[in-house]
């Protein structure tokens, strides 16, 4: 069994049991038996439980798949951007939905290392976004806003809508649903983003030309 293989089946076990029973509940024992491997090979690739499990939400995060999405979002436009990360964001979430809700359970009893770990990983993610909305505020297409609280805001809000769906009703946060609820928002946050409420403005246009053609000539 090569050494990627075996970090790799690691990892797997380890999501799979963080899952079920928490960072606090899992141990490092059963990790290592779910993955078939002996307990010092599991320490021989991470030092510790909490480095496993940082390996493990780096891993199996919307992190990465951020990190891929963004370099080619210069090339499209803003409303494709925001759906295309949306979208990705709503199915890792659900995807994840059980790992969640066991950290959300247990969030208050862990130590301040692990605690670290999530602060770190959120804070990169906010960052990233946040990076993004001032290079488009530099180009003169977004307004005058926080991008840190801008993108608080985004993914804060998909995050709120799989965990309502999820604690509350119980329903999937996936599919046409999820699509539909991407496309809405997205038209929203764009609505309170953009220079001039681009959109708004050219209802506004074509309303008055209306009223002007269809007003009696004097």
């Amino acid at each position: 069994m090569s050494a990627t293989t075996t970090r790799d089946k690691i990892l797997e076990a380890a999501l799979k049991l963080f899952s079920q029973k928490g960072f606090l509940g899992a141990t490092t024992r059963q990790i290592a038996r779910e993955s078939g491997v002996a307990e010092v090979t599991l320490f021989r690739h991470f030092p510790s439980k909490e480095a496993l499990f940082e390996d493990v939400i780096r891993r199996y995060s919307f992190l990465p798949a951020l990190k891929g999405i963004l370099p080619g979002l210069e090339r499209t436009g803003y409303e494709e951007a925001l759906l295309e990360i949306a979208r990705r964001f709503l199915e890792r979430l659900e995807d994840r939905k059980d790992l969640i809700r066991i950290m959300l359970a247990e969030r208050h009893q862990y130590p301040s290392q692990v605690k670290r770990i999530f602060q770190g990983f959120l804070g990169e993610m906010i960052r990233m976004l946040a990076d993004y909305f001032r290079q488009l505020q530099v180009k003169g297409i977004l307004r005058d806003f926080d991008p840190d609280v801008g993108a608080k805001a985004f993914m804060g809000s998909l995050f709120a809508y799989v965990n309502f769906l999820g604690f509350f009703l119980r329903t999937s946060g996936r599919g046409a649903c999820a699509d539909r609820f991407a496309e809405e928002f997205v038209k929203l946050f764009i609505e309170g983003t953009v220079i001039g409420n681009r959109s708004s403005n050219v209802h506004r246009r074509k309303k008055t030309a209306g009223e002007v053609r269809g007003r009696p000539a004097g």
